[in-house]
């Protein structure tokens, strides 16, 4: 079992929360202020290095559950699966994008992807 921060499509009432079926909700959190968020037009990207504490989810998955978001979220092509403090103390697994595939992208300043503005 992995304990996994999700921001974004991924979370309740997102269009691939189904895939954390077999996952057990761990509760909501928080990043430290250390990171952007992007706005990749239908997705979110969590990028380190910035100054804003992002908003989310955390899931207890198995396995195969991570393996399946490692495979929605494209590992190591296009995210980048990663161990983060939350602001809580927990330490989690989460998906990051490099700062340069970003590049152009509008910031989620509130850093909660539910609270975006399209």
């Amino acid at each position: 079992m992995a304990l996994v921060f999700v921001y974004g499509t991924l979370l309740r009432g997102e269009r691939n929360h189904a895939l954390l079926g077999r996952a057990s909700f761990g509760g909501e959190g928080r990043t430290l202020p250390a990171f952007e968020l992007a706005h990749m037009g239908a997705y979110p990207a969590l990028v380190a290095g910035g100054r804003v504490a992002v908003s989310g989810e955390v899931w207890d998955v198995d396995a195969a559950t991570l393996a399946s978001i490692d495979e929605l979220e494209e590992v190591p092509t296009l995210y980048q699966r990663k161990r983060i403090p939350l602001e809580d103390g927990r330490v989690v697994e989460t998906y990051l994008m490099p700062s340069e595939s970003t590049t152009g992208a509008r910031r989620i300043e509130s850093g909660d992807w539910k609270r975006r503005a399209d």
